[in-house]
């Protein structure tokens, strides 16, 4: 469609980089697991229990490529970093079963998900959905895209963060509570999935807050690894 076909300007799609490719991803939705591992959901007050896995979105423009300075936030002095692993996913489906989630995804990548944990924090107590402060602008930073052909599926490794050279997370994929396979598995159940959607699969204990002029080093080991300064 052209635009010549619409009554204002097309919005500009959100393309990621894929490592050793030309060719760009192009990103439909962000779906984000709450609370997947257990000891950073004790550090929220929360029961580390299998309990049903729980899901919130970012929008695809709130993803901030690699190389680029994240500004802070306006409305807030508690803004967090939260370390995640990154799902890209090349196809979807509802209902999709657990022994064939792996097939959807095309590849990974390592994000943050940062946090207006004050905001967070009140609109937790009003009962209010969690939108301004998940999904504000600029605030999931993400890696290229790592093809799964070249790194496979890995259920294990280190997933970590840096502040200002000081380790912050550190924790490791197998110490998600729920999956990969079993996030899109249950995510399918709530959402009809497509190719191009992105999935953050939660962080480990350590999140904190940053302030201006912080620099951010994190990683997941045989993954990507990803530099962020506040601006």
């Amino acid at each position: 469609m052209s635009n010549s076909a619409t009554v204002i300007p097309l919005p500009q799609p959100v393309l990621l980089p894929v490592e050793g490719e030309a060719g760009l991803f192009p990103v439909r939705r962000v779906y984000c697991v709450g609370r997947n591992y257990a000891d950073h959901a004790i550090e929220m007050g929360h029961d580390p229990s299998r309990e049903p896995p729980f899901f919130f979105q970012k929008n695809a423009d709130n993803l901030l490529a690699a190389g680029k300075e994240f500004p802070y936030p306006p409305l807030s002095s508690d803004v967090h970093f939260e370390v995640e692993c990154v799902l890209a996913l090349k196809s979807g489906g509802q209902n999709i079963a657990t022994q064939a989630a792996l097939d959807c995804i095309y590849g990974y990548a390592v994000g943050i998900d940062f946090t207006r944990r004050d905001l967070q924090a009140e609109a937790k107590k009003l009962g209010r959905p969690w939108e301004i402060a998940k999904a504000f602008e600029h605030s999931a930073p993400v890696s290229a895209i790592i093809p799964a052909a070249r790194v496979g599926h890995p259920a294990a490794g280190r997933i970590w963060l840096d502040l200002n050279g000081k380790r912050a997370q550190d924790g490791d994929l197998n110490q998600m509570i729920w999956k990969v396979p079993e996030i899109i598995a249950e995510l399918s159940k709530l959402f009809v999935l497509a190719p191009g959607d992105v999935i953050m699969t939660g962080t480990p204990a350590g999140v904190g807050a940053v302030k201006r002029g912080d620099r951010i080093d994190c990683g997941v080991d045989g993954i990507a690894t990803l530099s962020v300064t506040v601006a």
